[in-house]
């Protein structure tokens, strides 16, 4: 694995337990959470942009992002 992915992977990891720990949910449940909703591909294809901000405002673009895809999912579906 190159240091990109490594960087990458490492990213993704921090995401996923920033999340856990800010929502008190399992890291089962934040897993299914970010991949149901496409989470981990959207950080891991917009690492560059994504890595250089605050974690508080990761969390909250992670937020939103799963808002969106959940009225998404919701309109779709009727």
């Amino acid at each position: 694995m190159n240091q990109q992915n490594n960087n990458i992977a490492y990213f993704v990891a921090f995401c996923i337990e920033q999340y856990k720990h800010t929502h008190n949910i399992s890291g089962r449940e934040a897993m299914r959470l970010l991949d149901n909703y496409g989470v981990l591909d959207y950080l891991a294809e917009n690492y560059e942009i994504l890595h250089t901000q605050s974690r508080q405002w990761i969390l909250e673009d992670i937020d939103e992002f799963i808002n969106i895809r959940k009225k998404h999912y919701e309109t779709v579906s009727r």
